[in-house]
């Protein structure tokens, strides 16, 4: 899928004066190691190389190649990105924005990524491999809105639910405080009740008490009626001769 990375190998070295060797030998000696995998060694010999020569492009490029990989992409973007502010040659600007395409996607920064893609194709527009890196880009840019759109709806859908829960709650402590007057004032009434019941309730000692004391007075009653039936009697009967 990725375009390949781009190390300058010079020939003709002779040509520059001794200083400008100098510099070109740690590019090879660091394309030597890049090309064995020592992608760590090989950024140490380009960074000598740059210090040579703070105007080598091929050095910054390769630097920036040993940077993605060893998987350092946000400092490999990084160092696209100033390569591609130092040079106004269409191929070296479109190797750098398709390189920069490359670090932006590998740490998922698809939007930018896009972006670099297609600055790249404005500076090669018929290179098949940016084409492909950037549909797919597309792609991937798509997949993570959509992601996004569906974790903002239920992030919605749960504070909607949390607010509903929240007013639900709210109407049920209000009806509990409601339940709990209503019940006080039951309570109350109930109790007032039993008291006055209570009061107006006679116990059964009281009721045979009571009893005795009708039955004592009506003995009483009958006692004094007999007396004055008799006397009555008395008066009335003739006596025999």
């Amino acid at each position: 899928m990725y375009k390949y990375f781009f190390l300058f190998v010079l020939l003709f070295a002779f040509v520059f004066p001794v200083k400008s060797q100098e510099d070109k030998k740690y590019i090879r000696n660091g394309n030597d190691s890049y090309n064995k995998g020592k992608y760590k060694d090989a950024e140490k010999l380009y960074r000598e190389s740059l210090q040579k020569n703070s105007a080598s492009n091929e050095a910054a490029f390769n630097i920036a190649d040993a940077l993605y990989k060893q998987k350092k992409f946000d400092e490999s973007a990084n160092q696209f990105k100033q390569i591609t502010q130092q040079t106004k040659d269409k191929k070296k600007l479109a190797d750098a924005y398709h390189n920069l395409g490359n670090s932006l996607l590998q740490s998922k920064k698809y939007e930018e990524s896009v972006q670099a893609y297609c600055n790249a194709l404005k500076n090669s527009p018929t290179d098949e491999a940016t084409k492909y890196n950037l549909a797919y880009a597309q792609k991937k840019l798509q997949q993570q809105q959509q992601k996004q759109k569906k974790e903002k709806y239920k992030k919605d859908d749960k504070k909607k639910d949390q607010k509903d829960k929240d007013e639900k709650d709210n109407k049920d402590k209000k009806k509990d405080k409601e339940d709990d007057k209503n019940k006080d004032g039951k309570d109350k009434k109930d109790e007032q009740k039993k008291e006055s019941q209570a009061k107006n309730k006679m116990t059964k000692e009281e009721a045979m008490r009571l009893l005795e004391a009708l039955n004592n007075q009506e003995k009483n009653v009958q006692e004094k009626l007999k007396k004055r039936v008799g006397k009555e009697e008395n008066i009335n009967i003739e006596k025999d001769w």
